[in-house]
């Protein structure tokens, strides 16, 4: 189980408003609105959402409706990106520098959960994984991602405006 890797994380200053992380507290589009994600838990290094699928996110077989793929990829970046978010200051926001799913079982229509869990932080990364269960608790999904710690200004600010060139901040080129 993924929740035991969180003992001794830090919370970052955003820990304290976890609404940031959530469709209600942005404007305009959001993944977490259109798809109807819900955060079910939150704590310093680890976040669980759940998300009701339907067979309009699913592909037919003669087994009946799977979820697709990508679908289940979003739901596990989502309770990652949550988890990582949990331990980031105000001035600090990430990018996904690597992410990788593993599908042990289809995901069929119905209540899907995934965990989130912060594996270790690092001044400049963030490493994470996630696990997905179906409303019995069988495992259908793991995700591991490496997630890149930049500052909140400038392209990838979540309140700053980008340059006219696009670039990354200085201290994220390479």
């Amino acid at each position: 189980m993924l929740g035991s890797m969180t003992e001794g994380i830090t919370p970052g200053e955003r820990f304290a408003d976890p609404r940031v992380w959530e469709a209600d507290a942005v404007d305009g589009p959001h993944i977490w609105r259109t798809l109807g994600y819900r955060r079910t838990d939150w704590r310093p290094g680890s976040t669980s959402i759940e998300w009701t699928a339907t067979a309009e996110y699913c592909f037919p077989t003669a087994d009946g409706a799977v979820v697709q793929g990508g679908l289940v990829t979003a739901l596990l970046d989502a309770a990652m990106g949550g988890a990582c978010w949990t331990v980031l200051d105000l001035d600090q926001v990430f990018l996904t520098a690597d992410l990788r799913v593993e599908f042990v079982r289809v995901s069929r229509p119905g209540l899907l959960s995934a965990t989130g869990t912060v594996v270790r932080r690092t001044r400049r990364v963030v490493f994470c994984a996630a696990e997905m269960h179906d409303a019995a608790g069988a495992l259908l999904a793991s995700s591991r991602c490496t997630q890149v710690v930049l500052p909140n200004a400038g392209p990838f600010g979540r309140r700053g405006v980008a340059d006219d060139s696009g670039a990354p901040p200085e201290d994220a080129r390479g």
